[in-house]
């Protein structure tokens, strides 16, 4: 009795021990310091400052004359929507804004139709030639575009699709379903297989099932597919360029036309980007909330 009696004494009268002034305080786990804490926000400012500086240039680049670029000093004294004014009313950018978002719209409602159906398929079924078609969409991201352009050209002047909306947007899903099929096959993996045994006791058909069950509770994975088919088609150049010629040109190559051999146009080339990342932005904004969730849950099997 006398030895708890003494332990419980000897507990008090260190308790205040470690709040007296002079003593130091042990950091607990996951704590940081004040200069770890002062390091990780500098460096947290300055690559937030690295990636915003191009784009606020770009900004102010394109409020001034199209010399600007060469002298900045020049667009504070003649700040202006003059460039924004030639690009709008002046040039092909409104043909080729149409252009483009015919053309970003299709692929991202096809492409993530093909890959929502493909990793729904891949997921839940088993059939014949299933690895290897999770191997094809895999291999087909290894090869670089400049090697699938002549081919895929090829085969676009053998269907009578070149310089065509369809063409392009036929291109833009080999790149974008891929991708997206393996990714939301691994969201589809963390949405319980009772759900479809639920509808299938129900009444309702595989695609009913897929289309009234499961598709409303993947809306964060498709949201992640939806906005990288519509980046896909919104800023590639190269299948563009080759495949889309005349009054089919898209943005992405529309802008070249204001860079000539011997001199560029600055201000409308800046005024012209900025305007191209506007839908961009906006599409951004629209799933951001999504991003996340659709990201990561692909990561886990539930």
């Amino acid at each position: 009795m006398s030895v708890t009696t003494q332990t419980a004494t000897t507990d008090r009268t260190a308790a205040p021990a470690a709040t007296e002034p002079g003593v130091a305080r042990r950091r607990g786990r996951g704590e940081r310091g004040t200069g770890a804490s002062i390091a990780l926000h500098a460096t947290l400012i300055a690559a937030s400052a690295v990636a915003v500086f191009p784009v606020l240039w770009i900004l102010f680049i394109s409020l001034g004359p199209s010399s600007s670029w060469q002298q900045p000093g020049e667009v504070l004294h003649h700040l202006g929507l003059g460039n924004y004014r030639f690009v709008l009313l002046h040039s092909d950018f409104p043909t080729w804004f149409a252009n483009s978002v015919i053309v970003a719209g299709a692929t991202t409602l096809l492409g993530v139709l093909i890959s929502a159906s493909a990793g729904y398929a891949i997921s839940r079924m088993r059939f014949a030639g299933q690895k290897s078609l999770m191997w094809a969409f895999l291999i087909t991201q290894m090869f670089p575009m400049a090697v699938l352009i002549v081919p895929l050209y090829n085969l676009l002047v053998q269907l009578d699709l070149l310089d065509t909306y369809l063409g392009l947007v036929l291109v833009y899903c080999t790149i974008a379903v891929p991708f997206s099929a393996w990714m939301l096959k691994g969201y589809f993996d963390t949405i319980p297989h009772e759900i479809d045994e639920a509808g299938r006791v129900d009444g309702l058909t595989p695609f009913g099932t897929f289309w009234r069950l499961i598709v409303p509770l993947a809306r964060p994975g498709l949201a992640v597919t939806a906005f990288y088919s519509f980046l896909t088609a919104w800023g590639e150049v190269a299948y563009s360029n080759q495949f889309m010629r005349g009054g089919h040109t898209t943005l992405a190559v529309g802008i070249r036309t204001f860079a000539a051999d011997e001199r560029a146009d600055w201000g409308s080339m800046t005024a012209a980007s900025v305007l191209i990342a506007i839908p961009a932005t906006v599409v951004f904004l629209l799933v951001q909330r999504h991003l996340v969730t659709g990201l990561t849950a692909g990561g886990t099997k539930g």
